[in-house]
């Protein structure tokens, strides 16, 4: 999946866009809109936390992180078992998944008031009056469907997303 950012200038037009977006086979949950607070998005698919802040990214890297300092606690318990306790692979396996659910608990917290540094780029515009659609969609459907946009709306300005 690549994220498509479009800028519109004006809610209908964004309106517009979002029921060609679904006519060309785009669900309604793939389409986000941020706007400033003077815009009423009344009826448009708002952007969630998932979309306005970091909290995904830090519950990816959460976990990973996490996992792997429970993995090597728990191996350090094995090889160094306190008071004499024989533990086997059982402490491997609940070592990982509590630094791992630890972890993702952490930095999802921390990253979930953090805002999605990939809006940065919008900020000025989005302060200013325009709309910002993000559209999540297939690889092989970017381009047709940028095409078919900036055919039918010069007025919108498309960024692509760079894959993580």
């Amino acid at each position: 999946m690549r994220r498509l950012y479009l800028l519109i200038p004006t809610i209908k037009l964004t309106e517009i866009i979002i029921d060609e977006l679904k006519q060309q086979g785009v669900p309604y949950s793939h389409l986000h809109v941020v706007a400033g607070i003077q815009q009423p998005l009344d009826g448009l698919p708002e952007a969630t936390i998932w979309q306005r802040t970091e909290l995904a990214h830090g519950l990816e890297w959460g976990t990973g992180i996490g996992g792997t300092a429970g993995l090597l606690g728990g191996l350090l318990t094995v090889a160094f078992p306190p008071g004499g306790v024989i533990l086997g692979g059982g402490a491997l396996l609940i070592g990982a998944a509590a630094g791992a659910g630890l972890g993702a608990a952490m930095l999802g917290l921390m990253k979930g008031h953090e805002h999605n540094h990939q809006l940065d780029d919008f900020k000025h515009e989005i302060e200013h009056g325009e709309i910002l659609l993000m559209a999540d969609l297939p690889k092989a459907d970017v381009e047709l469907i940028t095409e078919s946009i900036l055919k039918h709306h010069p007025d919108a300005h498309i960024k692509l997303s760079e894959p993580r």
